[in-house]
């Protein structure tokens, strides 16, 4: 009788902590990064129990609302600070050099070669994250080419010599370095007033992030040279990963899985847009659907003057200036 007692103890408190929800803190990327962050990962994570499967209250912060340096991405993690990091793959690169290796300058120069690319690699970054960051990948996806946005009118790479550039990562460092200008790390939070001020001469982003930030005001030129896809990713702290039972797991790996591949096809979408605002071209389908949705009731002239470099360095695209008058008469 007293073991029938054990054993229906033992499966009450088994199926006490089965239903007890999994709570999970995450670190997401900077809001002012763009639309990624607004559009995709924000709404994924609050809304993660119905799109995971899992029973799970999320606490979801952007990593400029936290405070937290966005290059401190991988430090968070190993911490237990935060369950799942939404990291920078060029910023966090500094303290974990194997991520280089999924975006060095040149290799990826457009989205099928920079997935085939980054999934080739992966194992070896998630080796090395496991090992000294007790945390495991997830999943890596691309901000965007990333091309260089300059306060003075430059007409090459040519032109950089002498100048200070923002950088991602020591790879983009190390190319800039090739012309003569000085690669200067910053997160990406502080570049448009950094540009203002004159800190740096230019700064590389994509130009999706570069339109939300606002750094098209106070930008002359953009050169459009796809440096980089800028990869960031999704980690999770090993002792997070391992309190999930097996089934818990496959559900938030498949539900990753299904955001990472969002985002790769978004990213693109998002790309072409921006290129086609900078460049005068149309119509900015994305831009045009979320900032209606979002700033409803806002002059058709404010948001025109939203992501229009001031000038295109490219042979057949001198007429980008008309971007901004386009936009208004549209």
């Amino acid at each position: 009788m007293r073991s029938l007692f054990a054993t229906t103890a033992l499966i009450c408190l088994a199926q006490a902590a089965a239903a007890e929800p999994v709570s999970l803190r995450v670190l997401g990327q900077p809001v002012g990064s763009g639309l990624i962050q607004q559009q995709k990962e924000q709404p994924f994570f609050e809304n993660f129990a119905e799109t995971s499967g899992i029973d799970a209250t999320v606490e979801y912060l952007p990593v400029d609302v936290a405070g937290i340096p966005d290059n401190d991405g991988m430090r968070v993690i190993r911490t237990g600070l935060f369950d799942i990091v939404s990291f920078r793959g060029p910023q966090v690169s500094r303290d974990e050099p194997t991520m280089l290796g999924l975006d060095l300058v040149g290799q990826n120069p457009d989205y099928a070669s920079g997935k085939a690319h980054t999934e080739a690699f992966l194992p070896v970054v998630d080796a090395a994250v496991q090992q000294r960051f007790n945390s495991k990948l997830l999943g890596v996806w691309p901000a965007g080419p990333q091309v260089i946005f300059c306060k003075p009118e430059i007409g090459g790479l040519a032109d950089l010599e002498g100048l200070k550039v923002r950088v991602g990562d020591q790879s983009a460092a190390a190319f800039v370095g090739q012309f003569g200008a000085t690669g200067i790390p910053l997160p990406f939070g502080e570049v448009q007033q950094s540009l203002a001020r004159g800190v740096v001469d230019c700064a590389i982003t994509g130009p999706s992030s570069a339109n939300s930030a606002g750094w098209p005001e106070v930008t002359t030129t953009v050169l459009p040279i796809a440096l980089q896809l800028a990869v960031n990713g999704y980690a999770i702290n090993l002792d997070s990963w391992n309190a999930l039972d097996g089934e818990q797991q496959d559900k938030l790996q498949g539900a990753i899985d299904t955001l990472v591949s969002d985002v790769w096809a978004y990213s693109e979408e998002l790309y072409v847009d921006a290129m086609n605002c900078n460049t005068g071209q149309g119509p900015l389908r994305t831009w045009h659907r979320v900032f209606a949705e979002k700033r409803a009731g806002v002059r058709r002239r404010s948001q025109g003057r939203l992501g229009c470099a001031g000038r295109l360095v490219a042979a057949g695209l001198d007429q980008a200036m008309q971007c901004r008058e386009r936009k208004l008469r549209g």
